[in-house]
């Protein structure tokens, strides 16, 4: 096995996560003799030694990327075991052009982007993602990243806290959540995540008609944001179909609408034989279809695998295959 030195922050690694959807992304992926994956999320590993398990092939690749240090050394410890055919790699998969040009890869047959955050993470309260779980305000999937939660939340203007919580977390109260923040710092900065929590809790209520803690918005826009989440997905899927060899196939996990809509809109423009405007009559665009799509309707994972991982109710599925490089 091939990994790129990463020298981890100091932290528990929790080697607990369960990875979702698994039979739904072997089914789609087909691993067989002689393919090349990119695992663009790899975590913790599990869907990668899925893939590899299911192969059942001595000449089966994989690249593996990810952000997160702590992920990659549980996932280098899951895939130990598998010598010379996984290849790790410390970035993003928004660089994933680059990563299969370092490895002298011209495609490969099979992408899997899982992008939910893990237990691996979740668990881990020094990492503060969870408002469940005290710990410093940071929310860094990149913990060599410089920007934290905390920096946002003690330091971005009414305005910019309004315009986060409401765009990337879809949190009705927004304008009440920042107003609360602002106040709240003027006294002391915002440290820590039940510090946050409290905030919030004080101005949003509960609703009888879900589950949802009433700081689940609030920390969901501040993870993205710190993370820049859908940048990096929107850069990926600006031409991310020119990774597959022809007849490659495409996985996307996404957990909310936002990635969800951006994922969906992508498929469909990539699956497009034109993409002029409807009133023009003859085509000036120069494009042509580049894929396949696979699931006319996303995917969701079946009532056993939510009852055994509650954390894979919001999943949504897609797929796309691609077709031949001659139709660009």
């Amino acid at each position: 096995m091939e990994v790129e030195t990463i020298t981890p922050p100091t932290s528990t690694i929790v080697p607990q996560h369960l990875p979702v959807m698994v039979a739904e992304v072997l089914s789609l992926l087909r691993p067989q003799r002689g393919t090349r994956f990119l695992d663009g999320t790899l975590g913790g590993g599990g869907h990668a030694a899925a893939l590899l398990r299911e192969s059942m092939s001595d000449d089966v690749h994989l690249l593996g990327i990810d952000r997160d240090a702590h992920a990659l050394a549980v996932a280098e410890a899951r895939l130990s075991p598998i010598v010379g055919r996984v290849h790790i790699r410390h970035a993003n998969f928004s660089t994933a052009h680059e990563q299969l040009a370092a490895l002298g890869w011209d495609g490969v047959d099979g992408i899997l982007l899982d992008l939910g955050f893990s237990s691996l993470q979740i668990e881990e309260g020094e990492r503060g993602f969870s408002f469940l779980r005290p710990g410093p305000l940071d929310m860094r999937m990149n913990q060599y990243d410089e920007r934290r939660a905390a920096d946002i939340v003690n330091e971005a203007s009414e305005e910019e806290l309004r315009r986060i919580v409401r765009d990337l977390g879809e949190e009705r109260a927004a304008g009440a959540v920042a107003r609360a923040i602002v106040r709240e710092r003027a006294e002391a900065p915002l440290q820590t995540t039940t510090a946050l929590a409290r905030v919030v809790e004080r101005v949003v209520r509960s609703s009888p008609h879900t589950r949802l803690h009433p700081a689940t918005r609030t920390f969901q826009a501040l993870r993205i944001a710190v993370n820049r989440e859908l940048d990096h997905l929107s850069l990926f899927l600006r031409d991310g179909y020119r990774l597959l060899r022809p007849g490659g196939r495409m996985v996307i996990l996404s957990y909310h609408s936002l990635e969800d809509r951006l994922v969906k809109d992508a498929f469909r423009r990539w699956a497009s034989s034109c993409l002029c405007p409807p009133h023009i009559p003859v085509c000036a665009c120069d494009w042509s279809q580049k894929v396949k799509i696979l699931t006319a309707k996303p995917l969701v994972p079946t009532a056993a695998e939510t009852g055994a991982n509650p954390r894979a109710r919001s999943a949504r599925l897609r797929a796309v295959e691609r077709v031949a490089r001659e139709a660009e």
